[in-house]
């Protein structure tokens, strides 16, 4: 590289979701972004999450996250239409609602206390969602079996076509400008002189800022600069259906037809450390309960399985942080690269361009919240 060629304002570690909203948002706003990835070795997320654009249930224990979460879902139209100006590419967005079906009386009384203690929080920011019987959400959606009980919705949330949004970020942010470095794994980051000093394998990148997306390799990299990044992997177990035609016309948490006609059966949670693994007994309890929730899916062929990693905190929300002793150093992370793409591009990726994250916004989301000392 030559010295006018590895120089850039921001360097984003990380070309997931999450980097690559950030990096859309800073190149369409002007920065000269660098995009350095591990490339296809990364456990990447990304590639392996539902597709969710979620809102209920989320916020119980931090209710600012319940506002942020809102806030990316109403942003969504935005990003989608924004995308398919700059690439022609269609993300497929419905926000028809979504459902969360119980197959108990006793789940359903756990989903409605759960709602119920999550909307009465201070500071919460309230919006709709209602508790359906049978008879309701058999009327929303024919195909559901008699051992569905009732059943969660919010008006707010949906899905989309994750690898196409993948693909379009992508394409997205090098239309904009960003330079996207692949077989780029971060070695070390060192700040000297107001500039920061990032090597990888194929060689050192400077940038006036640095923002650490890369997941759970957060972890790795926020020592470097000044930032404690308490993130764990958490594996997640997917199962696909052949093509069939189109039967659902809302996502349930659990189970949605994407807009190609396959059926996506997921929303396991293991803690199996760094182990991507598909195992056949969580796969199986996986199809029992969507077979449960909508008979038909007995009737379909498995064409895939898959595993892939969240990337968990301590307490389950993101971390947005900017360092304290390494100025110009960031990191975001979070398990919701989907739902939360239109604010890391819209409202997360200005705020780094402008200089410093705003503290009625992210203060909320720093680390420093588990700095907290044990009781005596």
């Amino acid at each position: 590289m030559s010295a006018a060629a590895n120089e850039f304002d921001v360097a984003v570690i990380g070309g997931g979701l999450v980097g690559a909203s950030i990096s859309y948002g800073l190149a369409r706003g002007g920065a000269r972004v660098a995009v350095l990835d591990e490339g296809d070795i990364a456990l990447r997320a990304s590639r392996g999450n539902f597709a969710l654009v979620w809102v209920q249930s989320k916020g119980l224990g931090m209710p600012e996250y319940a506002a942020w979460t809102v806030r990316g879902a109403g942003l969504w139209p935005q990003l989608a239409q924004a995308l398919k100006a700059d690439t022609g590419l269609d993300v497929t967005l419905q926000q028809p609602g979504g459902f969360h079906l119980a197959l108990s009386e006793a789940e359903l009384e756990k989903r409605s206390n759960l709602l119920q203690r999550l909307h009465n929080q201070p500071r919460m920011m309230r919006y709709d969602y209602e508790i359906l019987d049978h008879a309701r959400v058999k009327e929303m959606m024919p195909e559901i079996g008699p051992q569905v009980v009732g059943a969660s919705y919010c008006p707010l949330d949906g899905h989309v076509n994750s690898l196409r949004l993948f693909r379009a970020l992508h394409t997205a942010m090098e239309r904009a400008g960003a330079r996207y470095f692949a077989n780029h794994g971060v070695e070390a980051i060192a700040y000297e002189g107001g500039e920061f000093r990032i090597a990888t394998a194929r060689g050192e990148v400077r940038a006036a800022k640095v923002v650490l997306a890369a997941g759970n390799g957060n972890a790795r990299l926020g020592p470097m600069v000044g930032l404690d990044v308490p993130v764990r992997p958490q594996r997640g177990q997917i199962v696909v259906t052949e093509r069939t035609q189109p039967f659902m016309r809302y996502p349930v948490v659990t189970v949605r037809q994407t807009d190609e006609g396959t059926v996506m059966l997921g929303d396991s949670v293991e803690e199996a450390g760094p182990d991507p693994t598909v195992g056949l007994p969580i796969v199986s309890a996986i199809a029992d309960r969507a077979v449960r929730m909508f008979p038909r899916l007995g009737g379909l062929n498995v064409v895939r399985t898959w595993a892939a990693l969240r990337v968990m905190t301590k307490d389950g929300f993101p971390i947005y942080d900017q360092s304290a002793t390494c100025p110009g150093a960031f990191v975001a992370t979070c398990h919701s690269g989907v739902t939360l793409a239109a604010t890391h591009a819209f409202v997360v990726a200005p705020a780094i361009a402008a200089g410093g994250l705003p503290r009625e916004d992210f203060e909320v989301f720093s680390a420093r919240r588990f700095h907290v000392p044990a009781a005596a």
